[in-house]
């Protein structure tokens, strides 16, 4: 596991009526300063990568469908620099993940429904000076293969 990163299995409390979550809770080691509160919706099969940010903390909660989260550890400084991580995460297997900054980030939407995710940033957008750095999905130094492996 990369250092850094948390993972908060989420519970669900089911009963008649429903179900109900914890999902970002002070306090808890998977929790940061909330600035701001986004929401994205993806379609079947799509990759979403990579992306990394100088300062600012995320903490993403796939709440619909499924998508396999890869984290790749850009600090040079880290016991876990040049690893890279693969989360499973969605409605199948309700996860919170703390991605701190210099860990490149990204996502594959897993099944035939698109992916909903909800991500809280410890840093509010601003578009004037982003702090937000791109990298192909297919880059050569990360070498993440998005293809499925049938076995």
């Amino acid at each position: 596991m990369i250092e850094g990163v948390k993972i908060k299995p989420v519970k669900r409390y089911a009963d008649d009526r429903g179900f109900f979550c914890e999902v970002l809770k002070d306090g808890e080691e998977t929790f940061c300063e909330v600035k701001q509160t986004s929401y994205t919706e993806t379609y079947p099969g799509v990759v979403k990568a990579f992306h990394w940010h100088k300062k600012q903390f995320d903490v993403w909660f796939p709440i619909k469908g499924n998508m396999q989260i890869v984290l790749h550890d850009m600090r040079e400084d880290s016991p876990t620099f040049g690893e890279t991580q693969v989360i499973y995460a969605g409605e199948n297997n309700p996860t919170l993940v703390l991605i701190p900054p210099f860990v490149a980030h990204g996502y594959r939407v897993l099944g035939q429904v698109p992916a909903t995710l909800v991500y809280h940033t410890s840093e509010a957008y601003d578009p004037k000076n982003p702090d937000e750095e791109r990298i192909d999905w297919n880059d050569s130094k990360i070498g993440f293969d998005w293809e499925t492996k049938n076995k």
